[in-house]
């Protein structure tokens, strides 16, 4: 009876952790949009975006192949990571942060715009070498170009 007590307190604990992570993360999104007067939508999964050129045709699946220019910042606004401003990068939405596979679809080719990525959909509890642990994500996005699974 302790055990399934234990099972349960512990199961409770880490569920109101990552809730509390997530309130933290909406916090500082919103924080940052007002400090930086900005206007940003807000998709199901509680990523943020501003679209400040809609681009055309069609958007990317999450299973596209892409071409894109972007710059990956903290909130801080210290730059973690950016494309050369003449050597765009491709790579497959599948293979990256899963608020890269949520966000890159809704910009249309040609489309640019800003992600602002809770720390659950970009590196989480782990970070990385130059992100923290339970980062927001921002990014500068410019989707130059798309291809669909099996069309390249």
């Amino acid at each position: 009876r302790s055990l399934l007590m234990f099972v349960y307190i512990a199961v409770f604990s880490s569920s109101c952790n990552r809730q509390s992570q997530a309130e933290k993360d909406e916090e500082e999104i919103l924080s940052y949009l007002s400090a930086n007067s900005l206007t940003a939508e807000k998709t199901s999964t509680d990523i943020y975006y501003i679209i400040d050129v809609e681009g055309s045709g069609a958007h990317p699946s999450e299973y596209s192949y892409v071409k894109v220019h972007y710059e990956g910042k903290l909130t801080s606004g210290k730059v973690f990571d950016a494309t050369d401003a003449n050597e765009p990068v491709w790579f497959y939405l599948s293979q990256v942060i899963e608020g890269w596979q949520i966000g890159i679809p809704l910009f249309r080719k040609g489309g640019k715009g800003t992600l602002f990525i809770p720390s659950r959909y970009g590196y989480g509890t782990t970070g990385t070498s130059s992100i923290p642990k339970n980062s927001v994500l921002i990014f500068d996005i410019e989707l130059l170009d798309f291809q669909e699974p099996g069309k390249q």
